[in-house]
């Protein structure tokens, strides 16, 4: 559409990708139904099932990054990985700080390698592949470096899933608004 409207939702979607960073990282600790001693709070994310707080802003966050370089291209894609990895060291309590860093990178880096030569034909897979790819290492990474156990890896994957099913009317949206 207009170069400006795909220019301002690329900054927008840039400026809440960076803010959702230190969010994950204060609900994992603050926002739950169960907060558990040493642990994290959790919410529900499926019947019988728990997961980290953090879950409920890390899907929106891989989606954002895909809208970034949609929006402003690939190196603002890179930058925003490279500024969210930073981001998340520097805001993530000092037990959780090497464990959200290097999941923050590597989920983001799948994103961006799986995202990255699908969106010019299929968007709306691009993003559901990329995001499915990030939130897994992103769960197992996070998961194993801060906890050193899987055991919440069904409610992180299904509760980033959840966030990733949200976005997709957007997406379909973003289509039109900033077209291939």
């Amino acid at each position: 559409m207009y170069p400006s409207v795909r220019l301002r939702l690329g900054a927008v979607a840039f400026v809440a990708f960076l803010g959702l960073i230190p969010l994950a990282n204060w609900m994992i600790q603050h926002v739950g139904t169960v907060c558990t001693a040493g642990g994290p709070c959790l919410v529900p994310v499926a019947p019988g099932l728990l997961a980290p707080s953090g879950v409920l802003t890390v899907g929106v966050a891989l989606v954002l990054r895909d809208v970034v370089q949609r929006c402003l291209g690939i190196t603002w894609g890179l930058v925003a990985i490279l500024a969210g990895t930073a981001l998340s060291t520097l805001v993530a309590p000092g037990a959780l700080v090497a464990a959200s860093g290097a999941a923050f990178l590597l989920s983001e880096l799948a994103d961006f390698v799986v995202y990255t030569p699908l969106q010019r034909r299929r968007l709306v897979l691009a993003v559901l592949a990329s995001a499915g790819l990030g939130l897994t290492i992103d769960s197992v990474v996070f998961l194993w470096l801060a906890f050193g156990s899987l055991h919440f890896l069904a409610g992180q994957i299904v509760g980033k899933l959840w966030a990733v099913a949200v976005s997709i009317p957007f997406i379909r949206l973003l289509r039109r608004v900033a077209p291939a």
